[in-house]
């Protein structure tokens, strides 16, 4: 999608859809006005014969409107003026190309309400907006496909507001990455496939290691290997370091990615009824590498390091077994009570391999770790939980700020008991109750007392449909903007 900015006077063409964002209860006011009188009333009498009120996500569509060289004239509802900030900008432009995108016509000039103060966030909405996975499609008809080619957004100095949207392109760019891993499918992009892509990132200045199952065995990481051993597919820990620092020796902050590139739930086979959707367990490694992407796309002014353990959970007859019992590389010993419980087990080894040899500022993991968490959440808001106030909080901002909604959860100590072993040193499943708390309580073990915390991302890694203007169906990229962001605010210097 190419993205321009212009003066809001700029000529238009019949092949431009003109969307202009309007506020709730204030449907006339500014450039809508003047637009009345230039197609002789036109608005008016649609606004007569239609619902329109101006409500966040509402459109109005005048089509070929007369004394208007557009070929399309479209009120975009943007809300209440009290509710108008960055997120809901990138929304209503979103709004505006997802009604226009199979239209014919190939410009979108999106016009808001604040005189374009916020067009770099609506470059942004419609940037995500037009992300579309169709790599494997050979037959669709031409009229299904999206048509428009540009967007244009008005602003009173397009050149400043090109030069500010730069950092916002690298971000979507990123987005778009973690989008394309999620929708891939399992066929095409297992451990070693995934790892091979993330090596490719070293074009944008990243330094990516790659250890294979020889290294992880050396290290001890029986926890993650014990996963990936039904596999005829290698598991993988790939490390990415981005040293923007002005002291690049300086202590680097770490994030950490679940990389279940399919699921199946091993011996504890889950059932097939959706299965298909398990490619995307690896939605937290995916969330890490589009960060990693982002940092290095805008230059950030940090050290990161980013880790993510990837494997196939397969149902083979070297597969592990209920009650087995593995030793992670720290030594700790884990009962596998229930094999589809394993990407706490792939977090386990990658979360100490990254605290003992990195010695981060804190660890940030993600992760589809359990459904519980949809069932405590719904499908909006992804789970918190933190041994740390002050990095929670630094996320919550963040996720306000970019529109990813996160809800921190508790972690009672007494829940320890439901993941006590009789055999181990913990088992890796503590029923339902508090499946997602359990979850989490497992993880801190592996942390070592380093500022923590886990994003347990089920919930928000895919939406099927999308109620959300700037995501389509399918892989949302959940996590790529909500960590960016913090970084950005909270630890560039």
């Amino acid at each position: 999608m190419e993205i321009e900015f212009v003066k809001a006077e700029a000529a238009l063409t019949e092949k431009t859809a003109l969307a202009v964002v309007v506020f709730e209860g204030e449907i006339m006011a500014g450039p809508a006005a003047g637009l009345d009188q230039t197609t002789g009333g036109a608005l008016n009498r649609a606004l007569a014969n239609a619902r329109f009120k101006g409500a966040k996500g509402q459109t109005l569509d005048v089509l070929a409107p007369a004394g208007l060289s557009a070929g399309r004239l479209l009120l975009v509802g943007a809300g209440k003026r009290d509710a108008w900030d960055d997120v809901a900008a990138e929304h209503a432009a979103a709004s505006a190309y997802s009604a226009v995108k199979a239209s014919g016509l190939t410009v979108l000039r999106v016009v808001l309400p604040d005189g374009g103060e916020r067009a770099v966030h609506a470059a942004l909405g419609v940037r995500l907006a037009a992300y579309r996975f169709d790599r494997y499609r050979t037959k669709e008809p031409a009229e299904k496909k999206p048509s428009i080619e540009k967007a244009e957004l008005a602003c009173a100095d397009p050149d400043a507001a090109l030069a500010a949207f730069a950092d916002h392109a690298a971000v979507a760019d990123a987005v778009a990455f973690a989008r394309d891993l999620v929708s891939e499918p399992a066929n095409i992009l297992y451990p070693v496939e995934f790892a091979r892509r993330l090596k490719a990132l070293e074009s944008l200045g990243l330094e990516v290691t790659i250890l294979g199952e020889a290294e992880m065995k050396d290290l001890g990481m029986g926890a993650l290997l014990g996963v990936g051993q039904g596999s005829v597919r290698e598991s993988q820990l790939v490390v990415m370091r981005w040293n923007g620092a002005a002291d690049r020796n300086a202590q680097p902050l770490a994030f950490v990615g679940k990389g279940v590139c399919f699921d199946t739930g091993g011996i504890s086979l889950k059932p097939a009824d959706g299965m298909e959707d398990m490619k995307w367990d690896m939605g937290g490694a995916a969330a890490v590498a589009g960060l990693m992407h982002a940092l290095a796309g805008r230059k950030a002014k940090a050290n990161v390091v980013g880790v993510v353990g990837l494997v196939e959970n397969m149902p083979d007859g070297n597969a592990q077994r209920p009650g087995d019992v593995v030793t992670s590389m720290s030594g700790q010993t884990i009962e596998v009570i229930n094999t589809d419980a394993e990407g706490r087990l792939v977090l386990a080894d990658a979360l100490w391999y990254t605290r003992k040899e990195f010695n981060p500022k804190f660890m940030v993991d993600l992760a589809t770790l359990t459904g519980a968490i949809i069932i405590s959440l719904g499908n909006d808001y992804a789970g918190l939980f933190s041994n740390n106030d002050e990095l929670s909080e630094n996320l919550l901002a963040a996720s306000k700020a970019e529109g990813e909604p996160l809800w921190r959860m508790p972690l009672p100590a007494a829940y320890d008991k439901q993941i006590e072993s009789m055999i181990a040193d913990v088992k890796n499943t503590g029923g339902r109750p508090g499946g997602s708390i359990t979850a989490a309580l497992f993880l801190q073990k592996f942390v070592d007392n380093l500022p923590w915390a886990h994003l347990d991302i089920a919930s928000t890694a895919w939406k099927k449909p999308s109620t959300v203007p700037t995501i389509p169906d399918g892989a949302t990229g959940y996590g790529v903007r909500l960590l960016n962001r913090m970084v950005a605010d909270k630890y560039e210097g």
